[in-house]
């Protein structure tokens, strides 16, 4: 089954290469959607995929790159939204 979820990632996140990781975790496990920084110093994720991939990438932004520092993770189911690809969003949303 097919789904989007949001994802806040915070802790040591923004500085440390994680946008470009998560990239490149959900390129490995096939999922789309997006990554940014938010004002606060954390991350958003909008991701969509089969449930498994998405449990395995939020699994793998638990520990996220080697010089990060996970602290919490929020997930947000937001329905079916069809995203292409997954990219860095530039700017820091508010």
């Amino acid at each position: 089954m097919s789904a989007t979820q949001r994802m806040i990632v915070s802790g040591k996140v923004q500085g440390v290469g994680y946008r470009n990781w998560t990239i490149w975790t959900a390129n490995a496990l096939g999922v789309t959607g997006w990554v940014r920084n938010v004002q606060n110093g954390s991350i958003e994720i909008m991701a969509s995929g089969e449930d498994q991939a998405l449990d395995a990438l939020v699994e793998a932004c638990r520990q996220g790159p080697q010089l990060a520092r996970v602290d919490d993770i929020e997930v947000q189911p937001v329905g079916e939204i069809h995203l292409k690809g997954f990219n860095k969003r530039l700017g820091i949303q508010a």
